[in-house]
């Protein structure tokens, strides 16, 4: 199977108070791509928690914020891609939680990003990105900026770190590399330890060849996609942001689910939620 194929459609998260068409074109353009459904989703949570029904004038009135929303969406994206299969839903719940059991059955998860601080991203309740990143089953995209297609030429950037979650990221990278016809670079950042003042040289090359070893196997089965290798030095999360400036986009594995609003979501992807300046692709191990 696929990383992204044999599941449903993908999910967009749809923000009424802002304008998400950054996020919402990346779904479209995907989507057409992997011939794959579009599922518009709004969530308006209660005004408590512990309430199954909230009928109150400002849930009705963000209920119909959220059905405008949704309207204005799937009107634009049908114009961008008319081959592409787009239904809407408004649901009651807490958007998180939503999305993220959407995610069970869905090819991706994608997502706006509100370049919230990470105290902002904890602390507000319509807030997205963390917790759906730490507990969707799925491939979750989150877009802050745009692709940088100008490059020539256009490429994908995949952390290795040898794990499952980072093989399952370079499979999905592959993909998404051979759907778009661009080049793949692969990073691997070995970090020294804080006693060190040098690169070791018996790690970096246990490093190379870890990496060499990990993408042999994708590189045969994707033998017109030119790969390039890279071992850099220092932290992953600013070698990874800088490596990916330019890309089309970043794709990371991330490990294990749940914990409460991401605390589990590890230092690495949730670096590069808030450092990277293209989408962040990040994918759960098997």
């Amino acid at each position: 199977m696929s990383a992204a194929g044999q599941r449903e459609g993908l999910v967009v998260g749809i923000d009424p108070v802002r304008d998400g068409r950054l996020a919402l074109a990346w779904a479209a353009d995907e989507a057409h791509r992997r011939r794959l459904a579009l599922r518009l989703v709004v969530a308006v949570p209660p005004l408590r928690e512990a309430q199954l029904v909230d009928d109150t004038p400002r849930h009705r009135a963000q209920k119909h914020a959220g059905n405008e929303a949704l309207r204005t969406a799937a009107d634009w994206a049908r114009a961008r891609h008319a081959d592409v299969r787009i239904t809407s839903d408004l649901l009651d719940g807490a958007p998180a939680t939503v999305v993220s059991d959407l995610s069970r059955q869905a090819a991706m998860v994608v997502l706006g990003s509100r370049r919230l601080s990470r105290t902002e991203e904890f602390l507000s309740a319509g807030s997205l990105v963390v917790p759906v990143t730490a507990q969707a089953r799925c491939p979750v995209v989150v877009v802050g900026e745009a692709e940088h297609s100008t490059q020539d030429p256009p490429y994908l950037v995949v952390g290795v770190d040898g794990s499952e979650a980072s093989r399952s990221a370079l499979a999905l990278a592959f993909e998404e590399a051979d759907l778009r016809r661009c080049e793949l670079r692969a990073v691997a950042v070995w970090q020294p330890p804080v006693f060190f003042r040098h690169a070791d040289g018996t790690s970096l090359h246990a490093e190379r060849r870890l990496l060499a070893e990990t993408t042999a196997g994708r590189s045969e089965r994707y033998p017109d996609i030119r790969i390039t290798h890279e071992v850099l030095i220092g932290s992953p999360v600013e070698l990874l942001a800088e490596a990916s400036e330019h890309a089309l986009a970043v794709v990371v594995g991330r490990r294990g689910r749940g914990g409460y609003m991401g605390m589990r979501l590890g230092s690495v992807v949730h670096g590069l939620l808030h450092r990277a300046h293209c989408p962040v692709i990040t994918v759960p191990g098997p």
